[in-house]
């Protein structure tokens, strides 16, 4: 039996574990989030936009979205609504777990004016109002909503339970509270967020109403930060090989894709992949969203389409879902 992370963290790779109906040809694992029953619900980029699957893996249902531009961010309340994050549809859109629109959270449809003009975090002036290809979102307790913005702008925005916008935080650059494509978001039970600063390689932690508290560096390019029930952190890392911008060079040396496992104190508990081979059972090829279930299973979600296409190379045969399960 092949296992993953430490003795004390201890995980087994499980392949080929979901069962896709034939009718669905188009899959890749944008967004990946858990229920209170445990089901998996997979925001996907392609037909249909959000597939449910049981923790065994079986085909539960699945459901399309109106208006929908690009699926980029998931996140599942505690009351089991479920929340989009729509990229370049510059909006954030709650539904009812059937998939039945509830409302949208703050503006749609149009980028506000922090000087991108697309993904091009580089050309981002200023911190703007929402949005600016959004990228993902957390939902605290007490129902305050915490978006992530994105890849053209350099905020996250806090909103109340009634979608009032609260508060906005951040700018562009490498500084403290500043961010290169704040690009995923967590929050631990002591209503701290994390915030995944992908493009500067850190996970940026801050109180709930947006001061700074501190940084973790022993990372590289996290796309999201997932703190589960037992408290830790867990992190997807895209690596420094895959998901490149065109004026990036690609490294096919570089570290890859891998998971990181965190206390809140930012020690590094457990990691695995960052290696060479993709197909692997315990490497990635472009980890993108992490989420973890009542019983400590890790599901990650992988963009490796989207990132092979942008490297020029055939990802067909690449995993897009991945599922460790703990072992003690």
């Amino acid at each position: 039996m092949i296992t993953v992370g430490t003795a004390e963290l201890t995980y087994q790779p499980v392949l080929d574990w979901y069962h896709l109906p034939s009718d669905i040809t188009q899959f890749e694992a944008i967004g990946v989030a858990v229920d209170s029953h445990d089901n998996l619900f997979v925001f996907n980029r392609g037909a249909p936009a959000v597939i449910v699957f049981d923790p065994d893996g079986n085909f539960l249902n699945c459901w399309e979205c109106q208006h929908l531009v690009r699926p980029h961010g998931i996140w599942i309340a505690g009351d089991d609504t479920v929340y989009l994050v729509d990229d370049t549809g510059h909006a954030v859109r709650q539904y009812t777990p059937a998939g039945q629109p509830i409302r949208t959270i703050g503006p749609s449809g149009v980028p506000s004016p922090s000087g991108a003009e697309g993904f091009d975090f580089r050309e981002i002036l200023r911190g703007a109002a929402p949005y600016n290809l959004p990228t993902n979102l957390v939902v605290s307790g007490p129902g305050e909503i915490y978006v992530a913005d994105g890849y053209g702008n350099s905020r996250v925005h806090r909103y109340s339970e009634k979608g009032e916008l609260i508060q906005s935080w951040g700018e562009p650059g490498d500084e403290p509270g500043q961010f290169r494509i704040p690009h995923g978001i967590g929050i631990d039970g002591e209503g701290r967020i994390y915030v995944a600063d992908r493009e500067n390689s850190r996970i940026q932690i801050f109180a709930s109403h947006g001061e700074y508290l501190g940084q973790w560096t022993d990372v590289v390019r996290p796309c999201q930060v997932f703190i589960a029930r037992d408290g830790l952190v867990y992190v997807a890392e895209l690596g420094a090989r895959n998901g490149l911008f065109s004026w990036m060079k690609r490294d096919p040396d570089a570290v890859g894709g891998r998971v990181s496992i965190f206390d809140q104190d930012g020690t590094l508990l457990a990691r695995w992949g960052g290696g060479q081979d993709a197909r692997q059972p315990a490497e990635f090829f472009a980890a993108h969203d992490i989420c973890v279930d009542s019983r400590g299973d890790i599901y990650v979600g992988e963009v490796s389409f989207t990132a092979a296409a942008m490297a020029g190379l055939d990802g067909s045969d690449l995993p897009v879902l991945r599922k460790f399960i703990r072992c003690n």
